[in-house]
């Protein structure tokens, strides 16, 4: 261990950490003196300063390096994830943390939820309106419907693109490219004269909302510690899920009252007011020194290609993969409650009306709202009663324990009596238990999500909104295919029949999660994608 003295340990870890990575200290510990000197004497004090953003101590200096003893090679024994390996940089990342006071964390914790608001609202404020759109543009809805699934690829491909570069870049760069393609887009879908303008705009539109999710995500992973991730997480769940929740109704609204190209000349709007907020407001979050620009020599730092289907690598982790495929079947039923709601709440209780029919959307993002806070707050005391018990220990797939009673009974018992009610029991009474079905569903989909969102960041912190990404776009991938048979499948089958292979499918998706809590550590020993460490996380 090195030397140090009349000084602060924490102060010797930082600035061994700092001459560590700088590769100052060389292969030896460095030891710290600690002595009444002018700080200007020591070009140190001016790394600590920008790692921790606090003044530098007056006593601070490195001298020449001290010799101690090699630590004991590992072995199989030794634990993979502790906090003790290297104190040094446990600390270093700590300090990471502290960059942010706690109102400033609230701060950028509310401009990336209203940026992952973006995307779902602006696929939730276009669905409904396709009737009108089809009429506009004289042509038909399942032609319009195009767009849907074109709309799905762009976010995809823009969520990947965006995860890739804001690895390499930060997170800064991203939002200030990103939202003004969204604010273009949609000024141009809100003018289309033809399909093709349509088809074109909606593509740049969803391609500029995209990296709200993943890149979001990511941010989060940057400012907050391993203990509190998992309620920051469900807050910005919560906030961006207002967009399921409120979109359908207002693009209804509109639809009904005004017109579809009013909706998305608003969202051009909201995309330009929230460009300005970000520009001004949010700051650069990636931890200092560890993006890819970074660890380029300055006269390197060149615009640089990033391969954007570089983060579907990380799909190559069973555990991301079986995470990922889990938290796909819980979403599914979902989409099988809501995307045929007009056809089945609408033709059941004679629902016309596309804003009453919106209306309908309500619950399920009420649920969502609670359910993702909720889950996060319950995640993070998961983790630290359970790091507690392993005696500081950390095992990443204890987070996913709280994914386990949505998964297991809030998702599919409400679909299945969703189902039921909605073949066979006409009436108000019939309507407000389906409303209520939908609630607890929405709160069981985030129960798993946003653990499962906290888990992906969790182990994947240095590459946090590429793990986002990947998993968004797998799950996007499977659900593009999943909802052109849900109509059908009714149409077949009957409502009630769906819901219950919905409600199957959530079993199979809770017993994945169950499989990578059980095992977690040797499917994270198959294949290594570069997981995160208790001391990097």
């Amino acid at each position: 261990m090195a030397v140090w003295r009349n000084g602060n340990a924490s102060d010797y870890d930082a600035l061994t950490s700092l001459y560590r990575d700088q590769e100052i200290a060389g292969s030896t510990p460095v030891s710290v003196i600690c002595e009444d000197r002018e700080r200007s004497h020591y070009p140190q004090c001016n790394h600590y300063q920008h790692l921790t953003g606090r003044p530098c101590p007056r006593n601070l200096r490195m001298s020449r390096p001290s010799m101690s003893p090699e630590p004991e090679p590992p072995t199989e024994a030794t634990p993979l994830l502790t906090a003790e390996s290297d104190p040094a940089l446990k600390f270093h990342h700590q300090l990471a943390y502290q960059r942010f006071s706690r109102r400033q964390k609230w701060a950028i914790l509310v401009l990336v939820s209203w940026c992952g608001l973006i995307p779902l609202f602006v696929s939730g404020t276009f669905i409904p309106s396709i009737p009108q759109i089809a009429a506009d543009l004289d042509t038909t809805a399942p032609i319009v419907n195009l767009a849907v699934s074109l709309s799905i690829f762009a976010a995809s491909l823009g969520s990947l693109s965006a995860a890739a570069y804001s690895t390499f870049y930060g997170r800064r760069p991203i939002y200030l490219v990103s939202l003004p393609l969204l604010c273009i887009g949609s000024f141009g879908v809100a003018r289309s004269q033809s399909v093709a303008e349509l088809m074109v705009w909606r593509f740049v539109q969803a391609f500029g909302a995209s990296p709200g999710m993943s890149v979001g995500a990511g941010a989060i992973g940057d400012i907050y510690r391993l203990e509190e991730r998992g309620q920051a997480m469900g807050i910005f769940f919560a906030a961006s899920l207002l967009g399921p929740a409120l979109a359908p109704p207002i693009g209804g609204f509109a639809a009904e009252y005004a017109s579809w190209r009013l909706m998305q000349s608003a969202m051009g709007a909201v995309g330009a007011i929230m460009f300005v907020c970000m520009l001004i407001f949010f700051p650069e979050t990636s931890h200092p020194g560890m993006r890819g620009i970074d660890r380029l020599a300055p006269h390197t730092r060149r615009l640089r290609f990033v391969n954007p289907l570089q983060p579907l690598v990380l799909l190559r982790s069973p555990s991301l993969m079986a995470v990922s495929f889990g938290g796909y079947l819980v979403l599914l039923t979902d989409f099988v409650l809501l995307v045929p709601l007009a056809y089945t709440i609408g033709a059941t209780y004679n629902i016309t009306n596309p804003a009453l029919i919106g209306a309908c959307f309500l619950p399920a993002g009420i649920g969502n709202m609670i359910g993702a806070p909720l889950a996060g707050r319950i995640s993070d005391h998961v983790v630290v009663q359970y790091r507690l018990l392993r005696g500081g220990a950390w095992y990443p797939e204890d987070r996913l324990r709280a994914t386990l009673p949505g998964a297991l009974v809030l998702v599919p018992v409400s679909i299945l009596v969703a189902g039921f009610l909605t073949q066979w029991v006409p009436g108000i009474g019939g309507l407000v238990g389906v409303l209520v079905c939908l609630f607890f569903n929405g709160v069981g989909v985030d129960i798993v999500l946003s653990p499962s969102a906290a888990y992906a960041v969790d182990i994947m912190h240095e590459r946090s909104a590429e793990a986002m990404a990947a998993t968004v776009a797998f799950r996007a991938l499977l659900l593009s295919l999943s909802v052109s048979a849900i109509l059908p499948l009714i149409e077949t089958i009957g409502v009630a029949a769906t819901n219950g292979i919905s409600a199957v499918l959530a079993w199979v998706g809770c017993l994945v999660l169950w499989c990578t809590i059980r095992y977690g550590e040797q499917m994270r020993k198959w294949v290594d994608v570069g997981y995160s460490t208790a001391e990097s996380t």
